[in-house]
């Protein structure tokens, strides 16, 4: 079992320092959701910051994992949104939350037995390698100065590759080679390199950053309730619910504990819950646990929650800073992109690792069709919609690796 590090053994600086660290590699995920769907994206932040306090207090402060806005939820946020309005979107994102609580209640009652029981290594393998690589595409898009969909190019190709190399090369370097401080911080490095490049190329606008005002209060939108809005809300709470488990065992995977045991999987999803009921209270995006996070964590080797706490903190105060936001938002897309195409290996490596760590045999009929069919059904984005709800990407997984698990025998029938 590998030793952790003692909180608050570090100085707080560089527990600060590696806070905004993680703060960096999430952000680009984190305002994406509400700039796609029209969420005002200081509320992202404010309630990604408040929300991972709140998840920290529910658990205890023992898992180093970092909340953001959840990408299960952009496609159900816009029609919502088109339909319904803000206000009845926002209400029903609040009694998503109950859904956490009633999983929660479930693993409360049963144990956390019940998850591996129905989520053994065969099944959270290749749901965690599935989080990784199903956004492979968006990450290698971003680093060919695509949007992440690849509909429009923001930056030249070869302008892009070369900005994206730099990141990603100086990202892999110090993660390799560097000692002491420096290795804690590749991610950063990575963006800096990246970024004065990107200045130094013309790419980024100092006009918006200089107009952007110091201070900005964002503007908070009260909830309403409508039945039609929570209906069909309601059923997407299962993907990013299934995302948490495997989000879980796989920071538990690079940490060497099983958080599903301590502070408890009932106490996690729990603590998920009530940061997306505090998104919905402000008008934010809901959020969950980042895959982003957990692969900074295995690159850094930095297993101190509290790094969590000063990312969070950080996150709350820049939602009030609006130079900030705007430094953030003016960093150009290949620059992240060659950070997150490492970033989301990383997390596909956990699940790999989970797999090859149980010693789950491959030359087994019902292991070989459980993990290649998940595989196949993310990286492929199959979706089944049944009366207008969509079921794909990872909960689809989920549902399929838990019912493939179920129903095929357990051993070679003769």
């Amino acid at each position: 079992m590998r030793e952790l590090p003692i909180e608050g053994a570090e100085p707080l600086w560089r527990q600060a320092i590696s806070g905004a660290q993680i703060l960096f590699v999430a952000f680009g995920a984190l305002v994406l959701v509400p700039l796609l769907t029209g969420l005002n994206p200081s509320m992202a932040l404010l309630g990604a910051g408040v929300g991972t306090l709140l998840f920290q207090l529910v658990t205890g402060r023992q898992v180093p994992i970092f909340l953001g806005s959840s990408f299960a939820f952009i496609a159900p946020i816009i029609y919502s949104m088109q339909t319904w309005g803000l206000a009845a979107t926002m209400g029903g994102m609040i009694c998503v939350s109950l859904m956490y609580f009633v999983f929660a209640g479930l693993v409360w009652r049963h144990g956390a037995e019940i998850v591996h029981k129905y989520m053994p290594p065969v099944v959270i393998g290749p749901i965690i390698m599935i989080i990784g690589l199903s956004l492979a595409a968006v990450a290698v898009n971003m680093a060919m100065g695509r949007t992440g969909d690849g509909k429009a190019e923001l930056v030249p190709y070869t302008t892009a590759m070369l900005i994206a190399v730099a990141s990603f090369g100086t990202t892999v370097v110090v993660a390799v080679w560097a000692r002491g401080f420096l290795k804690l911080v590749p991610i950063l490095a990575g963006v800096l390199v990246g970024y004065m490049l990107s200045a130094m190329l013309g790419l980024v606008d100092f006009g918006k950053i200089a107009a952007a005002p110091w201070l900005a209060l964002p503007q908070f939108t009260a909830p309403s309730f409508e039945w039609a809005a929570i209906l069909f809300l309601l059923p997407v709470a299962l993907a990013p619910a299934i995302e948490h488990v495997g989000d879980i065992v796989a920071i538990g995977g690079v940490t060497g504990k099983d958080y599903t045991e301590s502070p408890g999987l009932h106490r996690t999803l729990a603590g998920d819950g009530l940061a997306v009921a505090f998104a919905g209270l402000i008008g934010g995006p809901p959020v969950t646990t980042y895959s982003e996070v957990t692969g900074a964590v295995t690159l850094t080797r930095n297993f101190n929650p509290a790094i969590m706490t000063w990312a969070a903190v950080l996150a709350i105060v820049m939602a009030f800073f609006g130079k900030f936001n705007a430094i953030l938002q003016s960093i150009p897309v290949p620059v992240m992109g060659g950070i997150m195409m490492l970033l989301f290996g990383s997390v596909a490596s956990i699940g790999l690792k989970t797999l090859i760590a149980a010693r789950v045999d491959l030359e087994e009929p019902r292991n070989l069709v459980i993990v290649s069919s998940v595989l196949v059904f993310g990286i492929g984005g199959l979706a089944l919609k049944l009366d207008g709800v969509a079921l794909q990407g990872v909960s689809l997984c989920g549902v399929a690796a838990v019912l493939l698990n179920f129903v095929l025998p357990k051993k070679r029938l003769s």
